[in-house]
């Protein structure tokens, strides 16, 4: 039985625990801890009183059919951004758990618990006869067509080309540590090679991942209240715009980029509306103006991609155990 793909998906999956720890010499289980930096009347005390430790614990599970839709609509509505009513966030939801051994998420209280995570990776050709399929590879097309550096996607996904596309969405809270992301990257690798095996359609050229990145600029809250922009540091690797600093959502993107055969970000279609109280207005009040961003990478490439996350990102002290729960 152990043999069989899916059940090795399943054991791998149902239980497995990502657990970090500062004292990697122990032999007891480790768990990933966060030190709270002192804020308010804290940051004057003295340099030996030591910071508050908050300790949490994160899991790996498959997506859920059962509960993780409205989890995963949530957290594609943060990576479209303010283009996300754009979208059927419902329909992309359902496509990612249709395939429940096929991508990640990771919670903190069991699996019936909301995602603080997911990864997963969609066949566009498979798939492209699906309204939402259609309007993503239409939306991506536009972008690349009004952006110098992504105009050659809209080869990619030309369907004359022969190209079998697989597009990675990925999104996370702001809690989720970089150093989790690259265990979801490579269990996306063995389950597409399971995949393969077993005969599905998951045999791609190329790898599009959807991502976000963010201008500095001029901040509108500043100037309500007379205060004075500071300068940020600019960004000599790319996305400068009309002189503003470009900075990632997702710091793991600047490495896959190293393997990529394009990238770069994209204004989102539609903007924020002046005046609106929601937190995207919020982030270009204080000067922080988010784009859309695009990564290929072949797919004869991307196993060395997530053997560079590996390398960057992953704790020597990180432990991944897979063993067989309930769900």
């Amino acid at each position: 039985m152990a043999s069989n793909p899916q059940f090795r998906q399943r054991a791998r999956k149902m239980a497995k625990r990502k657990t970090f720890d500062d004292s990697a010499d122990e032999d007891t289980d480790k768990e990933f801890s966060l030190e709270e930096s002192p804020s308010g009347d804290e940051a004057d005390q003295d340099d030996e009183d030591e910071y508050n430790e908050v300790r949490q614990e994160f899991e790996f599970f498959d997506p859920q059919p059962a509960t993780d839709r409205e989890g995963i609509a949530r957290l594609l509505r943060q990576l479209f951004d303010s283009d996300a009513s754009s979208f059927h966030l419902g329909a992309i939801a359902d496509l990612v758990l249709s395939q429940p051994t096929l991508g990640s998420t990771i919670k903190t209280d069991g699996h019936q618990s909301d995602p603080h995570a997911f990864l997963t990776v969609l066949n566009l050709k498979e798939h492209k006869d699906l309204p939402v399929i259609r309007q993503l590879i239409e939306y991506i097309g536009a972008q690349a067509a009004t952006t110098p550096n992504l105009l050659p996607l809209n080869h990619v996904l030309d369907p004359s080309s022969g190209n079998e596309v697989g597009l990675i969405l990925t999104e996370r809270l702001i809690n989720i540590a970089t150093e989790l992301v690259p265990p979801m990257y490579d269990m996306l690798l063995e389950e597409v090679s399971w995949a393969i095996d077993d005969k599905e359609p998951y045999t791609f050229t190329h790898y599009l991942i959807m991502s976000r990145t963010y201008l500095a600029v001029p901040s509108t809250f500043n100037e309500r209240t007379n205060r004075p922009n500071k300068k940020s540091k600019p960004n000599a690797k790319e996305g400068i715009e009309e002189g503003h600093s470009m900075y990632y959502f997702h710091p793991e993107d600047e490495v896959l980029q190293r393997h990529a055969t394009l990238h770069g970000s994209f204004e989102h279609v539609k903007q924020p509306s002046e005046g609106a109280s929601d937190a995207k207005s919020t982030f270009h009040d204080f000067g922080i103006k988010t784009r859309g961003h695009l990564i290929l990478i072949e797919a004869a490439r991307f196993e060395a991609a997530v053997k560079d996350l590996q390398s960057e990102f992953q704790d020597t002290s990180t432990t991944v155990d897979a063993t067989v729960g309930q769900t």
